[in-house]
Formats: structure tokens, C-alpha cells, sequence
């Protein structure tokens, strides 16, 4: 099941890779979305605002995870680009015991902390106690996380994104199902969605460990690779912690415009639990290709290929915009249809709120592909310390003007919604201005990966 993207046709090789990731995060997304469809639906608006708020707090927990197995996986390419297996095996092992230790802590401080992050969080009073009920139960499955993502992380460092994709299916469903199971027939009200989550997390991490195991002797560590190498764990952190500070800054950045939409009142607080959902679907399919792409630039880096990087550029960023310009017409198109989802028709006011966010948002997410593409970009290239910038110049300008324009009577709270692709522009702007004046220095290629 392993591809290698550092021949043939460079469309079709992004395409082709990408597809099953897009489609694998699509159902990804379906744990915490049927979660709140469900909720929203059953339960009613205090429930929704509790899930969407308890959503970006567990985001922000579980992002540190997801950068440390990302930037691991960009190591995983470079050594499988540059056909070291042995050093490939050795770096899975080290990285699976790094990851283990900090996804431990993350779970034990999260329960530590869990009142004083609600606190925090400015949780409607409505939805608090649905809150710290879901949350109580939804960290018990930050480990599944850890299993799921860092062996489909090393699977797709090797090409394999099929496999990924048939493990998310089987949860997503599984999900989906405890969920009506436990909300409608045993009535266990929040605690049950999050059950149903977790349960689904589980299945997902045991699926992926045994194919792994089983199926993919040619990467998995035997006993012999079992030891620490101070040189591959030096560049693994590296490059690891580097993308876990970007994928926290962002979601950091996220957590703290939640709470100056939870200041609005319960029913901005609903709305923006509903429409994170429909932008995590809208622009899911950018955010994959750019992780895609990430796993290209690093095969072709480790394989000495800058020429292939160079035309892969170009092809990715064209690929990223028609994406994009498609997703923008269908959610402004059905802003109202999307936000009835989630809400009750009767739910006129959070509806308003809801289709005012996806209007102005919605319509540029061309801004947010663009800058996925240069986080995937720097990524491969070994650079992740420049996806640290744009992060802070999207979520500075983002966190800064949404505070900023919100407090002016006349903009109100729409200004957090235009704040969003302002600080997305800046970003692309900087990422963009940066690779041209640089792109000799960044694709000089010396095959030492470490």
C-alpha cells in the first residue's frame, strides 16, 4: 500500500495521495459534528453551546498531539525519500515513546485543570454543567487520539492513505450509531455523545495498531531498533515540537476568540458551535491537500528532487484555489439549509448569527488554502519554524481585530467574523512574499536530512 511521491505525473501523484486523506478527515470530523447534530437536535441549544465550546477545548488539547505525530511524519518521508530504512525504523520508535510520554501528561493535567479552563472558557451559565460533563469523559480518550494519529501519521509518511481512510469509516460509523444509541434510546443526555466518541476513538487506535503491526513489516521497528539514537530524536523533536507550537498557537488562537463569542451571549455561543462544524466540512478538503503536500515536499526533499518541489508548487496551488472557490459558493449558497442542520427552525436568532458568519467567512475561504499549502510547504521543507510565523501573524491579526472591531458599537460582533480572513490574508501575504525572496536558499538541497 506504500507510495512513493518523488516520480511520476505530479498532479495526479497530489490528487490521487490526498483523496483518501480528505475523505478519511471528512469522517474524522463526523465524531464531534454528529456529536453536535445529534445534540443540537435531541437535546436542545444548552447542550449544542456546551459540545461547541467543550469542542475547542479539546482541539486545543489534542492539536499539541496531532503536531507532534505531523511533524514526526515529515521526518518519517525524508528518511523514507532518502530509502533509509533503518533510520526510518529507528525514528518510528522514538517518536511513539516521545509522543506516549506527552500525550500522559496532557491527560492527567487536563483532568487536573478541567474547572478552571471552563472558567476560563466563559461557558454560558446554561450550558456549563453540560460542559464539564462532556469534557469529564472526552479526555479519557486523549490516548486514542495519540494511537490513531501517530500510526497514520507513519502510514502516511510511506504513501498509504487508504488504510487511514477504511479505519476513520469503521469509527465514524460506530460513532454515529452509540450516539443515537446512547442520546436517544438510554437517554444519557451529553455524557452519552461523549462515550460515543471515545468509543469510536478506540476502535479507531485498535484498527490501526493491528494493521500496522501485522501488515507493514518492511517499516515496523523490530527488537533490534528498539534503542535510542540521540541524532534522529534531536531532529525528531525538532521538528516535531516546532509543528505542535503551530498546530497550539492556532487552536490557542481559537479557544480565545470562543470566549469573546461566549461574551456575546448563549445564542452567539450556539451559532459559532454550528458553524465551526460547517467550516471544519467546507475547507477540510485545503487543509488535507496541504498536508498532502507536505508529505510531497518532504519525499522529494529527502530524495534530492527540487525541481519536482518547484513544479509542485505551482500545480498545488492551483489544485488548493478550485477547491476553495467550490467550497465558498456552496456555503454561501446554503448558509440558511447548512445552519438548519444544528438548529432548530425555531431558533431564529442564532439561525441570523449563524448565516452572517458563513456570508462573510464563507466566501473567502481561498485565504485559509492558500495558507494551508505554506504550512505544508515549510513543513516538507524542513521549516517549520516559519510555520510558527504565519501562525502568529494570522492568529495575532485574527485574535487582535476581533477583539478590536468587536468592541465598536456599529461593527459589533461581525467583526469577529471579518477578522478571520483579514488575518488568513496577512499570513498568505508574508508566506508567499518570504518563499519568492528565499526560494533558492529553501530548495538547495544537500540530502541530509539529519
Amino acid at each position: 500500500m506504500k507510495k512513493s511521491l518523488t516520480e511520476g505525473a505530479i498532479g495526479k501523484s497530489l490528487i490521487l495521495f490526498s483523496l483518501p486523506m480528505i475523505a478519511g478527515n471528512l469522517l474524522q470530523q463526523l465524531y464531534n459534528v454528529a456529536d453536535t447534530l445529534i445534540v443540537g437536535q435531541t437535546i436542545g441549544a444548552e447542550a449544542l453551546a456546551a459540545v461547541g465550546s467543550a469542542y475547542a477545548l479539546m482541539v486545543l488539547l489534542t492539536s499539541i498531539i496531532l503536531g507532534l505525530c505531523m511533524g514526526s511524519g515529515v521526518v518519517f518521508s525524508q528518511l523514507y525519500g532518502a530509502k533509509r530504512e533503518t533510520d526510518l525504523r529507528i525514528s518510528i520508535a522514538n517518536a511513539f515513546v516521545l509522543i506516549l510520554i506527552v500525550s500522559a501528561l496532557l491527560c492527567i493535567l487536563a483532568y487536573l485543570l478541567l474547572d478552571q479552563l471552563l472558567i476560563w472558557l466563559q461557558i454560558p451559565e446554561e450550558a456549563y454543567h453540560h460542559a464539564k460533563e462532556y469534557l469529564s469523559v472526552i479526555f479519557s480518550g486523549i490516548l486514542f487520539v495519540f494511537l490513531y494519529n501517530f500510526f497514520a501519521a507513519v502510514l502516511r509518511s510511506v504513501g498509504n492513505t487508504v488504510i487511514p481512510l477504511l479505519i476513520l469509516a469503521v469509527s465514524a460509523l460506530t460513532n454515529i450509531g452509540l450516539d443515537l444509541a446512547f442520546i436517544l434510546l438510554f437517554d444519557m443526555g451529553v455524557k452519552g455523545a461523549a462515550w460515543a466518541t471515545v468509543a469510536a476513538q478506540g476502535v479507531s487506535a485498535l484498527c490501526v495498531i493491528l494493521y500496522f503491526f501485522y501488515r507493514e513489516k518492511e517499516v515496523c521497528p523490530r527488537k533490534e531498533h528498539l534503542h535510542y539514537r540521540k541524532d534522529l530524536l534531536v531532529f525528531i523533536m525538532t521538528n516535531a515540537s516546532l509543528t505542535a507550537v503551530q498546530q497550539s498557537i492556532m487552536n490557542f488562537g481559537i479557544l480565545l476568540v470562543q470566549g469573546l463569542v461566549n461574551s456575546f451571549g448563549f445564542a452567539a455561543s450556539a451559532a459559532f458551535a454550528a458553524v465551526v462544524k460547517i467550516d471544519a466540512f467546507a475547507y477540510m478538503p485545503a487543509q488535507d491537500f496541504g498536508n498532502a503536500f507536505a508529505t510531497f515536499v518532504a519525499q522529494n526533499y529527502g530524495a534530492a528532487k527540487s525541481g519536482r518541489i518547484r513544479k509542485g508548487i505551482k500545480t498545488a496551488m492551483t489544485t488548493a484555489a478550485i477547491f476553495c472557490m467550490i467550497a465558498s459558493l456552496l456555503v454561501y449558497r446554503f448558509a440558511k439549509e447548512l445552519m438548519l442542520l444544528f438548529i432548530k427552525p425555531s431558533e431564529t436568532e442564532i439561525i441570523s448569527i449563524g448565516i452572517t458568519y458563513l456570508h462573510i467567512e464563507g466566501a473567502l475561504y481561498i485565504g485559509i488554502g492558500i495558507l494551508f499549502l505554506l504550512y505544508g510547504l515549510y513543513r516538507g521543507l524542513g521549516r517549520s519554524s516559519m510555520s510558527i510565523v504565519l501562525t502568529v501573524l494570522s492568529l495575532g491579526t485574527r485574535v487582535l481585530l476581533a477583539y478590536a472591531l468587536s468592541s465598536v458599537d456599529w461593527i459589533g460582533m461581525n467583526g469577529i467574523w471579518w477578522a478571520v480572513p483579514i488575518g488568513w490574508g496577512v499570513a498568505d501575504w508574508f508566506g508567499i512574499h518570504y518563499y519568492l525572496k528565499k526560494k533558492h536558499e529553501l530548495l538547495s538541497i544537500d540530502n541530509n536530512v539529519c
